[in-house]
C-alpha cells in the first residue's frame, strides 16, 4: 500500500500499488564488492581537512583545519554498508475496529526479519593544496533500490591555487564549500545515519524531525581558537528547475564555541538558524533525505515514516546544540523550533532530543539512551500533535571500521491533530540490531 499526504488537512490517504521487488543478487554483490574494496583500500591516502570514517571520526563535527602537507593529487575510494534485523510491533486506534471503511487505516502487523541492506560509494579527491572534492552515491537505499548520486561538494581551505599565500591570513581560519549536498545547519546532522553511513550514529534510528537536506549551496565557515561561524545560502530546492515560482532564497548559519578544556573535558555549544523566503514553492529542510527512514513498515509502510515533516512551504528554524564529553561520558542535546513563514496558514513545531552515552574500552564499547519528542501544529487552525520516542542501546566497534549495535525503541503518537490518520493513537516498539561498515 502506498500513501500520500493531503497538505491542507494533513490526512493520510492510501492508494494501492504493485509490490516492488528487490534484486537480491544485486544487494549481495554490492555487499561483497564493498567488503572486497575494504580489503583493497586498507591503506587509504591521507587527505587534507577530512573527517575520517569509522571510530576515528566519532564526535567530529566540521572537518578540522589541519596541516597535512600536499604531495600530489590523491583519490580516496570509500564506502558504507549497513543492514538491520528488525523486530518491531505496532498498533493504532483503528487496530480493533469493525468498521470495514477504516480497515485501510490500520497499521499492518510486522514480523521479525532482515531489512533491505543499504550501501554508499564515497569518492574523495585531493585536487590541489587545500582543495578537496567529495561525492557520495547511494548504491542501494530504502527509497531507491538502484544506484543514484546523493550529492557532492568542493571544499577550499586555502587559495594557493590562485597564488601562493593568496589571502593566507584569512584562509588560515576560513573554509569555502560549494555543491549540491548536506548543508551545515545544526549539529545533529553530524551524528545521524546518512543511508548506509551509520557508523557515527550510536543508535539505529534518526531523529523524529530530521533536519537533513541536500540543496545547491554556497557556504563560508570560520574556525578560530574554538570559535565557529557559518553563513550559507541556497535556493531551498531539492529538485531543480528553471521555472518561475522556484526562485526563492534560503539563508542559514551557525555560531558556536568548541573547546577541549583539559584532557578529560570537552565542551561545545552552537546555535543555528535557517530562513526561507515565501517565493520558494517547497521547503525540504525536514524532507530532504531521499534514502528513506530507518524503521521499515511503520504506520502503513511509507519509505519516510516514522519521521515528522511539518510540510511548511517556507519556514524559519533554529537549532541549539550543547555537547559535553567528560572522559567516557558523552551528552548531546537538540532544542529546535520551526515555524511557518506563511502567516495565513501558520503552524509551528518544537523538538527536544537528549542523548547520554558512556564509551569505554578505548571507545570500542558504548551504552546509552536517547529521548526525543516533537510537539506542535501543522497549521494555526490544526489540533496539536505529539510524538515521543525513547531509544536505549549498546554498541561494539569490532574494528575501527566495523560496528555492531543493538537498541530497544518505543515511540508514541498522540494529539487530536492525528485524528483520522494512521497515526491516531499509534505506537511501535521492539528491538533493532544493526551491523555497519564504514571506510
Amino acid at each position: 500500500m502506498k500513501k500520500s499526504l493531503n497538505q491542507n488537512q494533513n490526512q493520510l490517504i492510501f492508494k494501492p500499488k504493485a509490490m516492488r521487488t528487490t534484486n537480491f543478487l544485486k544487494i549481495i554483490s554490492t555487499a561483497l564488492s564493498l567488503m572486497l574494496t575494504l580489503g583493497l583500500f586498507a591503506q587509504q591516502p591521507e587527505l587534507q581537512n577530512f573527517r575520517l570514517p569509522g571510530q576515528q571520526g566519532l564526535n567530529v563535527f566540521e572537518a578540522p583545519k589541519d596541516d597535512v602537507p600536499f604531495d600530489g593529487v590523491k583519490v580516496r575510494v570509500g564506502g558504507d554498508f549497513a543492514i538491520q534485523v528488525q523486530g518491531l510491533s505496532q498498533t493504532n486506534a483503528f487496530a480493533n475496529t469493525t468498521d470495514t471503511l477504516l480497515i485501510p487505516l490500520q497499521a499492518p502487523k510486522l514480523g521479525t526479519n532482515v531489512n533491505l541492506p543499504t550501501a554508499n560509494l564515497n569518492l574523495d579527491a585531493q585536487f590541489a593544496d587545500g582543495v578537496r572534492l567529495h561525492l557520495r552515491t547511494y548504491l542501494s537505499s530504502r527509497n531507491h533500490t538502484e544506484a543514484w548520486v546523493k550529492g557532492g561538494y568542493i571544499q577550499i581551505d586555502n587559495l594557493n591555487f590562485i597564488k601562493e599565500g593568496f589571502l593566507g591570513g584569512f584562509m588560515e581560519m576560513a573554509r569555502l564549500r560549494f555543491g549540491m549536498d548536506d548543508i551545515n545547519y545544526g549539529d545533529a546532522h553530524f551524528r545521524r545515519s546518512d543511508n548506509a553511513r551509520a557508523i557515527y550514529n550510536p543508535f539505529v534510528g534518526n531523529y523524529i524531525m530530521d533536519a537533513f537536506t541536500t540543496e545547491p549551496f554556497a557556504e563560508l565557515t570560520i574556525m578560530k581558537s574554538g570559535i565557529i561561524g557559518v553563513l550559507g545560502m541556497t535556493n531551498g530546492r531539492l529538485n531543480q528547475n528553471p521555472f518561475p515560482g522556484d526562485d526563492g532564497l534560503t539563508v542559514y548559519g551557525k555560531v558556536g564555541y568548541d573547546t577541549q578544556v583539559n584532557d578529560d573535558l570537552r565542551v561545545r555549544l552552537t546555535g543555528s538558524f535557517y530562513s526561507s523566503s515565501t517565493n520558494s514553492t517547497r521547503d525540504y529542510l525536514y524532507a530532504g533525505d531521499r534514502a528513506g527512514a530507518r524503521y521499515y513498515g511503520i504506520l502503513g509502510g511509507s519509505d519516510f515514516d516514522p519521521r515528522i515533516n511539518p510540510r511548511f512551504n517556507s519556514r524559519t528554524a533554529i537549532q541549539i546544540n550543547p555537547f559535553v564529553k567528560f572522559q567516557g561520558l558523552e551528552f548531546f542535546v537538540i532544542y529546535e523550533m520551526t515555524s511557518n513563514n506563511d502567516n495565513a496558514v501558520g503552524g509551528d513545531m518544537t523538538q527536544l532530543a537528549a542523548e547520554l552515552l558512556y564509551r569505554f574500552a578505548s571507545d570500542k564499547l558504548f551504552v546509552g539512551g536517547r529521548y526525543n519528542s516533537v510537539t506542535g501544529k501543522f497549521s494555526k487552525t490544526a489540533n496539536s500533535v505529539t510524538v515521543d520516542r525513547i531509544n536505549a542501546g549498546a554498541g561494539w566497534f569490532m574494528t575501527e571500521n566495523i560496528l555492531t549495535k543493538v537498541e530497544y525503541v518505543t515511540s508514541n503518537y498522540s494529539g487530536n491533530g492525528f485524528a483520522g490518520t494512521v497515526n491516531q493513537g499509534a505506537s511501535f516498539n521492539g528491538i533493532m540490531i544493526e551491523a555497519v561498515i564504514g571506510f
